[in-house]
């Protein structure tokens, strides 16, 4: 399973091991109706999880 995550980060453009920490954090403090917002393809997440586009090529 964790497998999947990392891979869907990503794809996602996403920095696997601050995403991961992020949902392990941020889990625990908020209603599970909002379980949602930590899904590698929300909007909702901080920018500081995203790769810069410029640099780094995706994930193939």
């Amino acid at each position: 399973m964790i497998y999947s995550i990392i891979e869907t980060a990503k794809e996602n453009r996403l920095r696997p091991f601050e995403y991961l920490k992020y949902i392990f954090e941020t889990m625990p403090n908020i209603p599970k109706e909002n379980y949602h917002t930590l899904l590698p393809w929300s909007k909702d997440l901080p920018d500081s999880l995203r790769l810069e586009q410029n640099n780094i090529a995706p994930a193939q």
